[in-house]
């Protein structure tokens, strides 16, 4: 079934092409909710709200971008309120996430050999909830500032405001972490 008559049958509550839309996205939207929530049940959790939310605005849904990119926008939006809700910290970013950054030339200290993993992970982490936010939607998942502006819910210059302030910042850090470990 092509993947426009699928999602019209859904539109219609049709439950079986619910449910083969559902296996047909659900593990690629499941390693999306974990980049965010710690452990495996919350992913799997913000997942299912995710569906619901979709399925429920589905009529909403115009193929102006790929079907996965709009039901990727949403989990990512329901993956940042229930972190809001319980006021947490995003997941340490694991080996996988850190090589998928696709760095611009200005980036380049980002993938230095003096900062290792870890490093970097450790320095991603400490940065402040807005700053983390917007480095990792950019720097990690790919999202350009006017997608950013929409997930979060601020302005395109708020999200070029805080990158570039947080990559500063992460630039600060791991400069501190280099030199303390000279000594």
């Amino acid at each position: 079934m092509f993947q426009n008559q699928l999602i019209e049958k859904c539109k219609q509550n049709n439950r079986q092409a619910q449910m083969q839309l559902y296996n047909q996205y659900c593990q690629g939207m499941y390693v999306v909710a974990k980049r965010f929530v710690k452990h495996d049940a919350e992913a799997e959790d913000v997942v299912q709200d995710a569906f619901i939310k979709a399925f429920s605005k589905l009529h909403q849904y115009q193929a102006e971008v790929t079907f996965g990119a709009w039901l990727k926008r949403i989990v990512i939006n329901t993956s940042i309120d229930a972190l809001k809700s319980k006021n947490q910290y995003l997941v340490e970013l694991d080996e996988v996430h850190l090589k998928v950054v696709d760095a611009s030339d200005e980036d380049n200290w980002l993938v230095d050999d003096a900062s290792t993993l870890e490093t970097i992970k450790e320095a991603i982490n400490t940065l402040s909830e807005k700053y983390r936010y917007v480095v990792q939607l950019y720097l990690i998942d790919g999202y350009d500032h006017q997608e950013i502006s929409e997930i979060l819910e601020i302005s395109e210059v708020a999200s070029r405001t805080q990158l570039y302030r947080g990559k500063l910042k992460l630039q600060e850090l791991l400069k501190q972490t280099k030199d303390a470990t000279r000594y």
